[in-house]
């Protein structure tokens, strides 16, 4: 859990979650939107837990706010990485930086320079 929290306090602030609640079961970090956000990521100790093929994705407006944000998750201990790149197979202009976290969790930070989706 403490290389969990670690990892997640480098990372999730840079992303707009930068209220941190601690708890004894479960940690919660919120975006800023004051008594009410509208976003949140939690996670809990599982002894039982496995990674499998879901994968979160976060947004970034820019492709340099992917680059940087991909040069924090090096330093932080991500692992897997892929990227930053372009993704020609999901839409035009889609950018984006794969990784794993400390316990193999699949996540991703991604812009997308223009709006259409691929067919």
């Amino acid at each position: 859990m403490e290389v969990a929290r670690r990892f997640y306090r480098k990372l999730l602030p840079q992303l707009g979650f930068v209220h941190e609640s601690p708890g004894d079961d479960f940690h919660t970090f919120y975006s800023a939107g004051g008594d009410k956000p509208s976003e949140f990521f939690g996670f809990t100790e599982d002894k039982n837990h496995r990674p499998n093929g879901t994968r979160i994705a976060f947004w970034a407006d820019t492709r340099e706010e992917v680059d940087r944000i991909a040069k924090l998750v090096r330093e932080a201990g991500g692992k897997t990485l892929e990227g930053p790149e372009v993704c020609v197979d999901y839409s035009p202009g889609y950018y984006a930086f794969f990784f794993e976290d400390p316990d193999g969790n699949k996540l991703e930070i991604c812009c997308r320079e223009n709006p259409i989706i691929a067919k």
